[in-house]
């Protein structure tokens, strides 16, 4: 294949455009923001369920309580119901008279044992309450730093966007300009080698694989005229001459 020098020339600005963009791209994929959002994001998930469970807690412990308290109004009822019978002096009977009172003393203990429970419940409560309320605390300290490292992140990505299409637009403009036998090889190539597909002859050394070409491999790009495209025979990428290429 044969191309102009100034062609060739132009090919290697080409192809530090594609590695630009392609250092974009990296920068883009690799934005610290990107970890610290995923990062967040499993603590929040994390604490989000702990907050249903203590929500949950809270919520069972308000129906045990409720059930509780309305144990302990029923007994109460009861016992203020057979005080007064008591009281009345209705029971005549001694033995209805005893087990009246035996009721009665029952009933006091029964109410005493609810209202432990009632107790026992509250706190309980309370400390689910406490825990809901810290939570959400953390919920909150955690979504301001997702939100905060979204815009950080999203601020980054508008920068490094704004100079892909900056550069996507000069390639185009230079790509351009470059016969398309010859950029069509540079593109196959390209695909083929990591992103590289044309490098400078620099002081022998062909910088795209950066190894040194035997004397015999110089000696016939020597001889080739200046608009042959020569490869790299151990790479197999375009080589460009310039004056700083030892030849």
């Amino acid at each position: 294949m044969n191309a102009e020098p100034a062609d060739q020339i132009r090919l290697l600005d080409v192809q530090d455009l594609d590695v630009r963009l392609q250092q974009l791209a990296h920068r883009r994929r690799s934005l610290p923001e990107h970890g610290e959002i995923e990062s967040l994001n499993r603590d929040l998930t994390q604490l989000r369920d702990l907050l249903v469970a203590a929500q949950t807690e809270e919520s069972d412990c308000a129906r045990e309580q409720t059930k509780a308290e309305q144990d302990v109004d029923q007994v109460r009822q009861r016992a203020v119901r057979d005080q007064k019978r008591l009281d009345s002096g209705a029971v005549s009977s001694p033995k209805d008279l005893e087990n009246l009172q035996r009721e009665i003393a029952s009933l006091a203990k029964r109410q005493g044992d609810l209202e432990d429970v009632v107790l026992e419940v509250m706190e309980r409560r309370e400390s689910a309450q406490e825990r809901v309320t810290e939570l959400t605390e953390r919920v909150g300290s955690v979504q301001g730093k997702i939100d905060d490292a979204t815009v950080r992140r999203d601020t980054a990505v508008e920068e490094i966007d704004a100079e892909v299409a900056s550069a996507t637009k000069e390639r185009e403009v230079i790509a351009g300009s470059v016969p398309a036998p010859l950029l069509s090889l540079y593109d196959k190539l390209r695909a083929q080698q990591g992103g590289v597909g044309a490098a400078k002859l620099y002081a022998r050394t062909c910088q795209g694989c950066r190894q040194e070409l035997a004397i015999t491999e110089l000696n016939e790009i020597r001889s080739a005229a200046p608009d042959t495209v020569v490869r790299c025979e151990n790479c197999r990428r375009i080589l460009v001459r310039t004056s700083e290429s030892g030849l």
